[in-house]
């Protein structure tokens, strides 16, 4: 048999690399939305480019035009790269969601207004829960903090109500059986408490739904009380009063990009007028002092309590 000599391969027969960036990648990088959030967008035809509709893998680059719900976008490269986060103590009461079909307070309803762009909260609480919440205007810092990847640990102080026992504790760090699967807490620390309620700190690198509250109900002890006290790099200190948000600086927003593998951006030079607006709403009351005032002078305990949890 005659072996056939190789054909070497013409140059515009190669395989040219994909131009642009993704899709998803750009509009979270706006500020629109988390990656997955936008990828659902694509998915459901909300968005289009250069006036067809969008399909998931889809790259685009300065030039194009893109569209959601019927919106163009303005591509200002300027601002595209702008990368904010805030820290905000969630109260009880509030739930994570923009807008709720039932009127109850949102996490939004505290934030400050954006003129281009809007915040994404970076991960959840549920509505009994309270503590650390970050929010960003960066979707693709958003992305990378809540994905497993970057083992990005969660620490709650929580208080069981229950008889808790050391084979407890190690069947929980070795990990037991969800209905959505296996979980366990990295580290546990006891940290006080009388009788059948003791607090602990719990570490985990998940933030699957109502994880904590499971992980101790399948040892059939309850959870009366649970608050997020780090994220990551960041802590929860006692600075910032329940219901209240603060702006991270620059030096911890430098840490927490880099902690994901993104390269730091500088802050935007906030002007005089948005230096004063900024003070205005501090002094001004949070909507949860609000609440509890008025709450106290009609004799009503607040949402969310023990009472009340289920």
């Amino acid at each position: 048999m005659t072996d056939i000599p190789e054909q070497p391969l013409n140059p515009e027969q190669e395989q040219q690399p994909a131009s642009g960036e993704k899709l998803q990648k750009v509009l979270a990088r706006m500020g629109l939305g988390s990656r997955r959030e936008i990828e659902g967008w694509i998915g459901a035809g909300r968005v289009s480019v250069n006036g067809e509709v969008a399909q998931l893998g889809c790259r685009v680059d300065s030039l194009d035009q893109i569209v959601v719900d019927g919106r163009p976008l303005k591509r200002d490269l300027n601002t595209e790269v702008i990368r904010r986060v805030l820290i905000y103590n969630k109260p009880e009461g509030e739930v994570c969601t923009r807008d709720d079909p039932e009127g109850r307070p949102t996490v939004f309803d505290q934030l400050p207004r954006l003129k281009q762009g809007r915040w994404i909260n970076i991960g959840r609480l549920d509505i009994n829960t309270t503590g650390l919440l970050l929010f960003t205007t960066d979707g693709e810092l958003a992305n990378r903090l809540m994905h497993p990847s970057w083992q990005m640990d969660r620490e709650y102080a929580v208080r069981v109500m229950g008889e808790v026992d050391e084979e407890m504790l190690e069947r929980l760090k070795e990990g037991v059986m969800l209905e959505d699967g296996p979980a366990r807490f990295t580290d546990i620390v006891s940290s006080g408490g009388e009788g059948i309620n003791r607090w602990f700190h719990v570490c985990l690198l998940e933030g699957r739904n109502r994880e904590v509250r499971r992980l101790w109900e399948s040892q059939g002890v309850r959870v009366n009380r649970l608050k997020r006290v780090r994220f990551g790099p960041v802590f929860l200190g006692p600075e910032l009063p329940v219901g209240r948000w603060r702006e991270m600086t620059q030096n911890e927003l430098d840490i927490l990009s880099t902690e994901v593998g993104l390269k730091p951006i500088r802050l935007p030079e906030a002007t005089v007028a948005e230096k004063e607006k900024q003070k205005r709403q501090a002094r001004k009351p949070s909507m949860h002092q609000a609440r509890v005032v008025r709450q106290n002078k009609q004799g009503t305990r607040p949402r969310g309590n023990d009472r009340t949890r289920k």
